[in-house]
């Protein structure tokens, strides 16, 4: 029986991620990196297909928290005869190769009875490996891979996995190391394992002490922070890409096909994640995704994609593994995305629009960037009326989707501003030739008169949640009467027990026929119009729904099952994390993420001329009092 979303945390050291459940069982770990094959991937199928489970023997409650601004997580496990914590962390590494998991057990009242069982299964749970005793503890080989654990308990084989039952008492400690190598090197060596806690307790007290908020609302303040860290989790540290989330096909709808694996770096969530980022004081890592953006999109145009590899690898070939049961027998089970070959016309814009992000935000000016940026959008002229699959990337019949026009128009017009701003050089009359036709184009074909709604694609009915996003993007106001009617029709139709879906699925001929959850980032999107129409009464109360979702270590999926009140799709996912830092820092800013992102539109005259609304002074004022209001109990108005 798998175990909800909920019961897990994650730790990880920014190679690679492990998912922990609340009972101290680690049921996913790719080593060594995100996209590796997985050496425990009971979340997929059952214990069999390797977990490492470390627990009191008997009935036992547990509780657990990470360590305040930290990834490390503790478990405390209570039995009648005493009280042990778990902690569980990966330490930090410079060696590309290096990924350890450590867990110490620490006696804190009396004694408890614990036991230890590694079931090792390479390759996604299907290879047994040959394990070896050491004076250490032991190593296991499968062709490619090998890992050493590193114990003083006892061990002992016992149907293809490794045992151990040992007693901790008060004031002990009992440390478990397993350190993964290439199989055709020499293990490395590992040091002391409550050094390397305080070492790693530190690194994290100091990396996000330099989160810039608002501590007046310490609730919110720490989403924020755990949010933040989570998405440093997802990093790739050597390459600067972020993951969307560290598991693979997690369902979207519980039993169903909407299985997909999310260990890669998707484009299109690079401008959201470059304003999560700056504004909360992270410029380093703002830098490094800009670096991954500019390398991994270095080639011709036409070729560029939706997603990449975590060191911008581009074939992603989807498969599928039939031994593995899937979560909740949720089938079939795949690795690889074969949506990465997919024709998506909105990451020219959404690319084009995080350079030029990076370049108000004065990080490193970089030539190259501008050249990109030029690069890209001499073809774009010619093929923006192309059709696509969207930005859901549906499986279904190519078309014209309004959103997919609209970042378009988008990578043309944040050009235009960057060329006038910082007095770049590029052929501006066409530019603006492209983005007038882009713009009446939308306005024409992908308005609704008689719903008073923009639509998902030209000729349809159906509604889409990415259209919460014209205003964010600049290209109406507002206060425009198409946007105040966009957001009514998703209000009235996209909405299910006060969340957001993306689309109807039956409405939008998305090619899997099958219902899902409500898509967390489209609540976040609903919460910033409200926002930016100055309803912050209602943001707040939304944002406050959000919060709730979380489980109780703040981490979110994908999306949220309102029938069964559980969260489904991968986990935990950066873009619902980038979703929660963006709308709190827009109700916390006079001037948050979507303010801004609007004013880097430029300015010009037409028809339903856009241009941010007038910005209201009293904005983080009310937003204080919003939050106030939608927080239980009050909050002191004291602090930094």
């Amino acid at each position: 029986m798998s175990k909800p979303l909920e019961d897990y945390g994650l730790i990880g050291n920014m190679l690679s991620a492990a998912l922990v459940s609340r009972d101290g069982s680690i049921d996913w770990l790719c080593l060594p990196h995100f996209n590796s094959a997985a050496c425990f991937a009971a979340l997929l199928g059952t214990e069999e297909h390797g977990c490492w489970r470390l627990r009191p023997r008997g009935e036992f409650r547990s509780s657990r928290r990470y360590i305040p601004g930290t990834a490390v997580l503790e478990t405390r496990f209570e039995t009648a005869t005493g009280a042990a914590t778990l902690f569980d962390f990966m330490p930090l590494s410079d060696d590309e190769e290096r990924v350890d998991v450590v867990r110490i057990v620490r006696g804190d009242e009396g004694h408890v009875d614990m036991d230890m069982d590694l079931i090792l299964r390479f390759n996604y749970g299907q290879a047994v490996p040959w394990v070896r005793r050491r004076d250490y503890g032991i190593s296991a080989i499968a062709g490619p891979d090998a890992v050493e654990l590193h114990t003083r308990a006892p061990l002992e084989g016992k149907d293809l996995r490794t045992v151990s039952c040992f007693k901790i008492q008060a004031g002990e400690h009992m440390p478990f190391t397993l350190s993964y190598h290439p199989s055709h090197k020499t293990p490395h060596f590992v040091p002391d394992r409550l050094e390397s806690l305080d070492r790693t307790v530190s690194w994290w007290k100091e990396w996000s002490k330099r989160c810039r908020t608002d501590r007046r609302f310490p609730e919110w303040h720490e989403a924020i922070v755990r949010s933040l860290i989570t998405l440093k989790l997802l990093t790739f540290r050597p390459t600067g890409g972020i993951v969307a989330a560290p598991t693979t096909s997690l369902p979207e709808n519980l039993g169903g096909t909407r299985n997909w694996d999310y260990r890669y770096c998707w484009l299109r969530d690079s401008a959201l994640t470059l304003y999560a980022l700056l504004n909360a004081g992270y410029r380093e890592e703002a830098e490094a995704w800009r670096m991954w953006l500019m390398r991994t999109a270095a080639g011709h145009p036409s070729q560029l994609q939706i997603m990449y590899g975590i060191a911008g690898e581009r074939s992603l070939p989807e498969m599928e593994i039939p031994w593995l049961p899937g979560y909740e027998g949720s089938k079939p089970v795949r690795i690889g995305n074969a949506a990465s070959a997919q024709i998506q016309m909105d990451i020219y814009g959404e690319l084009i629009d995080t350079l030029h992000a990076a370049r108000e935000a004065e990080l490193a000016p970089l030539e190259e960037a501008w050249r990109l940026q030029r690069v890209l959008l001499a073809p774009l002229e010619q093929r923006w009326n192309t059709m696509d699959h969207g930005i859901w990337e549906v499986r279904g019949a190519r078309r014209a989707f309004t959103h997919s026009r609209l970042m378009c128009w988008v990578g043309f017009d944040r050009a235009i501003k960057s060329a006038e701003r910082f007095h770049l050089k590029g052929p501006l009359d066409n530019w603006r030739r492209a983005r007038d036709d882009i713009r009446a184009d939308i306005l024409r074909h992908g308005f609704d008169a008689g719903m008073n709604s923009f639509v998902q694609y030209y000729g349809g009915k159906a509604l889409d949640a990415s259209l919460l996003l014209i205003p964010q993007v600049g290209f109406l106001p507002i206060d425009d009467p198409r946007v105040a009617g966009t957001i009514a029709a998703v209000e009235k139709g996209l909405v299910r027990d006060g969340l957001v879906m993306r689309y109807v699925p039956e409405s939008a001929d998305d090619g899997l026929g099958q219902d899902e959850g409500v898509f967390l980032a489209c609540s976040f999107w609903l919460a910033d119009a409200y926002v930016m129409q100055g309803r912050l009464d209602e943001a707040a109360a939304l944002f406050e729904r959000l919060l709730d979702l979380r489980n109780d270590l703040g981490l979110l999926a994908e999306e949220y099952d309102p029938v069964r009140r559980r969260l489904v799709g991968n986990f935990p996912q950066g873009f619902s994390h980038i979703g929660l830092v963006n709308t709190a820092y827009n109700l916390l800013q006079a001037q948050g993420p979507a303010r801004q992102r609007s004013r880097s539109a430029a300015p010009h005259n037409g028809s339903g001329a856009h241009g941010e609304g007038k910005a209201d002074p009293h904005a983080s004022a009310q937003a204080s009092q919003a939050i106030a209001a939608a927080t239980t109990p009050a909050v002191p108005a004291s602090g930094d």
